[in-house]
């Protein structure tokens, strides 16, 4: 839950902060030849929301290898009494 909460801080603050409230200021710095301020809202977020989704697949992937290791070992304890 915290590992879902904290990605979606990440997120809100790369789209709503970075595209819409500190645009006017990023705006002051090109990337790629746009404003870095409408790069964000354009470009960025969607970006930033695939690397998140990376992030969380992985992070669930090494959950859930842990879990499967823990319920196999409890599973050979109860089989070995």
């Amino acid at each position: 839950m915290r590992l879902t909460l904290g990605l979606l801080v990440v997120w809100a603050i790369a789209g709503l902060g970075c595209g819409v409230l500190l645009a006017d200021v990023l705006n002051e710095f090109t990337f790629l030849g746009f404003p870095l301020g409408f790069w964000f809202a354009q470009q960025g977020a969607i970006i930033m929301f695939v690397v998140l989704i990376l992030i969380y697949a992985l992070a669930m992937g090494r959950f859930d290898r842990k879990l499967k290791a823990q319920l196999r070992q409890i599973a050979d304890e109860e089989n070995a009494s």
